[in-house]
């Protein structure tokens, strides 16, 4: 049976494989965790895609207490450095490196761990229908959201939901 390449304007990818996009996000994560580590700053995303400037690869970087204008300097100057030695990425890109921004939104478990205590909007999902709910976050266990509200603490699954932000008070 043939194997079939298709190649796309900075992607090439077999069919049933993992794109070349997908495997650079891989490699960063490998590549910079080390560093992460040793200056005990947390991975929040990685985003490799073309922008209307070109190809930009972005990472999020969490610190307890606060991230860095310095934390995002030091690790964009080590990744920089680390991906001239590994050659890994074939195109012109950008490199970015920011804290999360409290506008961005909450995906994972640890998006809504790192905010325990927090009051949040959340759009839930369920049975094809959506309702907000406001709450502070209490905890993340078994995939389950426990969030405070004026009714007491309620449980959504993460998987039920499909927005959450920060409610930022003034």
């Amino acid at each position: 049976m043939p194997a079939f390449f298709i190649f796309d304007i900075g992607r090439l990818c077999r069919v049933g494989m993992p794109s070349l996009k997908d495997h650079i996000v891989e490699e960063v994560e490998r590549l910079i965790e080390p560093v992460l580590s040793e200056n005990f700053l947390e991975l929040v995303e990685v985003q490799f895609r073309q922008e209307p400037v070109g190809w930009v690869l972005r990472l999020i970087i969490y610190k307890q207490g606060g991230t860095s204008v310095d934390d995002c300097a030091k690790v964009s100057r080590e990744l920089s450095h680390i991906l001239d030695v590994e050659d890994l990425i074939p195109q012109k890109y950008s490199l970015e490196v920011s804290s999360p921004g409290l506008d961005r939104p909450l995906k994972s478990e640890n998006d809504f761990l790192r905010n325990k205590g927090e009051k949040v909007k959340i759009t839930v999902e369920t049975d094809g229908k959506h309702f907000t709910q406001i709450g502070i976050i209490q905890d993340v266990q078994n995939g389950l959201l426990l969030l405070q509200s004026d009714t007491g603490i309620m449980s959504y699954p993460l998987s039920g939901i499909s927005k959450a932000r920060l409610e930022i008070e003034f």
